[in-house]
């Protein structure tokens, strides 16, 4: 698939089964995180793969989440389940360092394209992914659990597997509404 097709028709896979990527089309993916735009090359990133008990660890870590925040007994319940929606989950962490040139916002944005290189690369090989966030991305106890800092985001969550359908073609959007031109 060449890139400007992908880029065209990209599309997030809420429905992803196994197998998920691994080998040489799960360090491609890796590599292309870590090609993300950098200012500075401060590698402001830092990612968790979770598959098999890590799943359940990470289920481990929303059902704390969950319990800690007084969430009804069925949230609690489906909590450890969440990672289980695919069979492999990315947690996208921005580290940020500390430098005059390069603000927070910026790590987290690298950390982020590392994220949309990640879900592309998976595509490019026929996977699929779909990035999430939700409450456990801005959780304290999830946060703590993964060994974030005060000054650290979590970008989210990208969900990777193999489709289990093709998705439904998304409207084009008109560029016109989102773009203007000084010249």
């Amino acid at each position: 698939m060449d890139a400007l097709t992908l880029l065209l028709n990209r599309s997030s896979q809420p429905r992803l089964e196994a197998p998920a990527p691994s080998g040489d089309a799960l360090e491609n993916i890796m590599q292309a995180a870590l090609r993300a735009p950098d200012h500075a090359c401060l590698t402001p990133w830092r990612f968790i793969v979770c598959t098999g008990k890590g799943l359940d660890k990470l289920g481990a870590l929303y059902e704390k989440s969950a319990i800690e925040n007084g969430k009804p007994q069925k949230d609690i319940e489906r909590a450890v389940q969440l990672p289980h929606r695919a069979p492999m989950v990315v947690v996208a962490i921005a580290k940020h360092i500390e430098h005059e040139k390069v603000p927070r916002v910026e790590q987290i944005a690298s950390a982020s394209c590392g994220v949309m290189a990640m879900q592309m690369a998976a595509v490019a090989q026929g996977f699929n992914g779909m990035w999430r966030t939700g409450n456990y991305a801005q959780c304290e106890t999830v946060r703590n659990g993964l060994g974030l800092s005060e000054d650290d985001e979590l970008v989210g969550f990208l969900y990777l597997g193999t489709p289990a359908f093709e998705p439904a073609p998304k409207p084009q959007r008109n560029s016109g509404d989102y773009f203007e031109f000084w010249q």
